[in-house]
C-alpha cells in the first residue's frame, strides 16, 4: 500500500499556454480491479499533454484530469485480479492520464517491465511513443523489411523512435526535419536520407526513389496531398496528428488509380483491451531490441516536476531532439 495520503501533482489551472501548469496537492489514487498504482520516478512529456493543456484534447470520462500519458516507477499497490505485478516491481506504463504526479493509476495490462539494463529515466520515454509508433507503423501500416518508409518530424520523440524501429526491422528509412542538425540526428539513428524540409522537397526525393511504401505523418494540412503524391503504388499513409490542421483538398482519383490506403489512429481513446494487445506485441517484438541496446530512446532534456511549464515551453519551441522528461521521485 502507498504510505502517503496526498501527493504533489501538476494541474491545468485553466486552458492556455505553459504557464497554466501549476503545482498542487491531490489524494493518492486507489487501485480498482485489474489496476495498479505506481510511485512515479519519471514522466514523459508529449504533444497530447500540450493539447490537453490548451483545452483541445479532453481526457476520456473515466481518466484523471491531470496531464501525463506515460511514466516509469515502482508498483506500490495492486488491485483485485492483478496477477502479473507485485509491490516493488519496476515498470514503465501507458497511462490514461495523471502522469504529472507522485502516484498514478493504470490498468495492469498497460504496464511493461523496465527493459533489462535500462534506467528509469529512459524507461519513462518508452510507453506513449513506442505504443504509438509500433501500433501505427507495424500493426496498422504493415511496414516490412526492404520497404521505403518516410517519417515526418524525424527528430521528435515519435520520429527518433520510428527511425530506429523501422531500421532495426530492415526498412529503408527517410525522415524530414527542420534543420541540418536535426537531419544529422536522424541519419545517426538509422535514416538513410534526412530531408531538410526548409530547402528540400520530400515529394521529389521520394519519387526519385520509387515512392514511399509507408508514410507516418503528424503534420497534416497541406502535407496530406503531398504525402499522397510521394507514395508508391499500393502505398499507405498513416496519420497520427495534425500540427498544421486536419483539413486538405485531395484528388481521390489518385487514391483509386494507384490503390493507396489512407488511415490513422489516436492512442488514448482506444479500449483497454486494444492497448493491452499493443503492450503484448511490444514486449514480444521490441523489448528484446531495447534490452540488447539495438534501440534506445533519445532524451532531449529533464526538468523537475515543479518546472512542468518550462518543459512544455521547451517542447513548443520544437527545438528539442527526442524526448523531454519530468523527474518526480
Amino acid at each position: 500500500m502507498t504510505q502517503a495520503h496526498t501527493m504533489r501533482v501538476i494541474e491545468i489551472s485553466e486552458p492556455g499556454g505553459p504557464q497554466v501548469l501549476v503545482p498542487a496537492e491531490r489524494a493518492v489514487p486507489v487501485a480498482g480491479a485489474g489496476e495498479i498504482i505506481i510511485r512515479v520516478a519519471y514522466a514523459g512529456v508529449n504533444r497530447p499533454d500540450a493539447l490537453q493543456r490548451a483545452g483541445a484534447y479532453a481526457p476520456p470520462p473515466d481518466a484523471s484530469d491531470l496531464p501525463g500519458l506515460e511514466c516509469s516507477g515502482t508498483v506500490v499497490e495492486t488491485g483485485p485480479g492483478v496477477t502479473r505485478w507485485s509491490v516493488g516491481d519496476k515498470v514503465c506504463a501507458l497511462l490514461p492520464g495523471g502522469g504529472y504526479g507522485e502516484y498514478v493509476m493504470t490498468p495492469a495490462a498497460h504496464a511493461l517491465p523496465v527493459p533489462e539494463g535500462m534506467d528509469m529515466r529512459s524507461a519513462a520515454c518508452l510507453p506513449e511513443t513506442f505504443f504509438t509508433v509500433f501500433s501505427n507503423v507495424f500493426m496498422r501500416g504493415g511496414l516490412k523489411a526492404g520497404e521505403r518508409f518516410l517519417v515526418h518530424g524525424g527528430s521528435s520523440g515519435i520520429g527518433t523512435t520510428a527511425i530506429q524501429l523501422a531500421a532495426a526491422r530492415g526498412a529503408r528509412v527517410f525522415a524530414t526535419a527542420g534543420s541540418d542538425e536535426k537531419c544529422a540526428a536522424c541519419t545517426d539513428l538509422g535514416a538513410e536520407r534526412a530531408i531538410n524540409y526548409r530547402n528540400e522537397d520530400f515529394v521529389e526525393i521520394l519519387k526519385a526513389e520509387g515512392g514511399a511504401n509507408l508514410i507516418l505523418d503528424r503534420v497534416g494540412g497541406d502535407y496530406i496531398p503531398r504525402n499522397v503524391n510521394a507514395l508508391a503504388n499500393d502505398g499507405r499513409l498513416v496519420q497520427i496528428a495534425f500540427l498544421s490542421g486536419p483539413k486538405a483538398e485531395l484528388n481521390f482519383a489518385q487514391v483509386m488509380a494507384r490503390r493507396l490506403t489512407i488511415t490513422g489512429s489516436t492512442l488514448r481513446p482506444q479500449s483497454r483491451a486494444a492497448k493491452a494487445a499493443i503492450a503484448e506485441a511490444l514486449e514480444a517484438e521490441i523489448w528484446p531490441l531495447l534490452a540488447s541496446g539495438r534501440v534506445a530512446p533519445v532524451i532531449d532534456s529533464e526538468y523537475p516536476l515543479e518546472d512542468a511549464a518550462k518543459a512544455h515551453a521547451r517542447m513548443e519551441t520544437s527545438e528539442h531532439v527526442g524526448k523531454i522528461v519530468l523527474k518526480i521521485e
